[in-house]
C-alpha cells in the first residue's frame, strides 16, 4: 500500500506520543486492530473516504468500532484525525504506523522466494544467518514461486540477492547469446 506523507507524519507522531507515555507495545496492538478492522471491511473502507458522508457520522461510527476496544491515547488519536478531515487515511497512517514502528524496534521485512516451502528448520536457519548478517529482528515474507525451480531470491530493502536456478538459467543463456554474436 502507498502510504502519503501526511500518513507518514500522523504515524510518527503517535509513534512519539506513545514512546513518551510507555505504550508503544499497546499502541502497536490497537494499530494492527484498526488496520485489519479496516482491511477487513470494504464498506468502512467506502465510508471513511465518501465525501458524501458527514464528518461527525464518521467520528460517530469510528468510536463505536473502536472504543473499548483500543487505549483512550489511540481513540483520543482517532478524533484527532477526524476532526482535521483525515478519517480517510486512518488505513495508510496505520500501515506507516507499523513502519515506523519496524524502525524504531530495529525490525526488518526480508522477502524470501522459493520454488518449494521452507521445512520449519531451514525457516529457523535462514532467519539466524539474516539476523546475523543484518544485525536486526528479521520479520520473514515467505513467497513460493514454482518457476524459480530451485534456489532461493532473498530481498532485503533494494537489495536482490538472487541464487535461484532460474536466474542461474537466465545467465548462461545471456553468455551464450553473447558468446555466438562475437
Amino acid at each position: 500500500m502507498l502510504v502519503s506523507k501526511a500518513a507518514k507524519r500522523y504515524a510518527t507522531a503517535l509513534l512519539e506520543s506513545a514512546v513518551e507515555q510507555n505504550s508503544i507495545e499497546n499502541t502497536l496492538k490497537d494499530i494492527h486492530l484498526i488496520k485489519e478492522t479496516i482491511e477487513g471491511s470494504k464498506e468502512l473502507r467506502i465510508f471513511l473516504k465518501s465525501p458524501v458522508v458527514k464528518p461527525a457520522d464518521k467520528r460517530n461510527a469510528l468510536s463505536s468500532i473502536f472504543d473499548g476496544k483500543v487505549s483512550k491515547e489511540v481513540s483520543q488519536f482517532i478524533v484527532l484525525l477526524t476532526n482535521k478531515g483525515r478519517e480517510d487515511i486512518l488505513d495508510e497512517v496505520a500501515t506507516a504506523f507499523i513502519d515506523v514502528y519496524n524502525v524504531h524496534a530495529g525490525i526488518i521485512t526480508v522477502e524470501v522466494k522459493t520454488a518449494k516451502a521452507l521445512k520449519t528448520g531451514q525457516i529457523t536457519e535462514l532467519t539466524k544467518m539474516l539476523e546475523r548478517t543484518t544485525s536486526k529482528t528479521v520479520n520473514l515474507d515467505l513467497k513460493e514461486q514454482e518457476d524459480l525451480r530451485g534456489g532461493i531470491s532473498v530481498k532485503i530493502d533494494d537489495t536482490v540477492i538472487d541464487a535461484t536456478v532460474k536466474h542461474k538459467l537466465e545467465q548462461l543463456e545471456t553468455r551464450f547469446l553473447e558468446s555466438s554474436m562475437e
